[in-house]
């Protein structure tokens, strides 16, 4: 290998470990944050119990924080989950491939206005006065 195939592989390797890393470190925010939900809603159980039993502001209070720490918890899930770079795949995908529909229409489109079919005429509708329901029968079937 040449020195610079070889940097570029040193290069592309240190970014694939950085990915690596980063992606473990996702993995594992993801785990500590699905544990500490599970906790949470743990807890809310436990207190909506207590607060069943008895009417206390303290109880109230902690249920509503709780319930603001699942709600950062479950956004900050989803926002970890969500990645710009697989939108933006998405989106290149999109244009590519709806792209290539619209060059696709546009060519059909000049080539049947360039070269339009011939219509073929359709033969009128077979219509006799003689052919009426009434007149199908002869006078000596009746």
């Amino acid at each position: 290998m040449s020195s610079s195939e070889e940097s570029t592989f040193e290069q592309s390797l240190a970014q694939v470990e950085k990915t690596l890393a980063d992606l473990k470190e996702r993995y594992a925010q993801v785990q500590r944050d699905q544990q500490r939900q599970s906790e949470l809603h743990d807890r809310k159980e436990d207190v909506r119990a207590q607060l069943r039993q008895a009417k206390s502001a303290k109880l109230k209070l902690e249920l509503q924080e709780i319930e603001k720490q699942l709600e950062a918890l479950e956004f900050d899930l989803e926002s970890r989950l969500f990645s710009w770079r697989g939108l933006t795949e998405g989106f290149w995908q999109a244009v590519r491939f709806g792209g290539l529909g619209i060059v696709i229409g546009w060519s059909l489109a000049f080539f049947t206005i360039k070269n339009p079919t011939p219509e073929v005429s359709q033969p009128a509708p077979h219509s006799r006065a003689d052919d009426s329901p009434s007149r199908l029968y002869s006078a000596t079937d009746r």
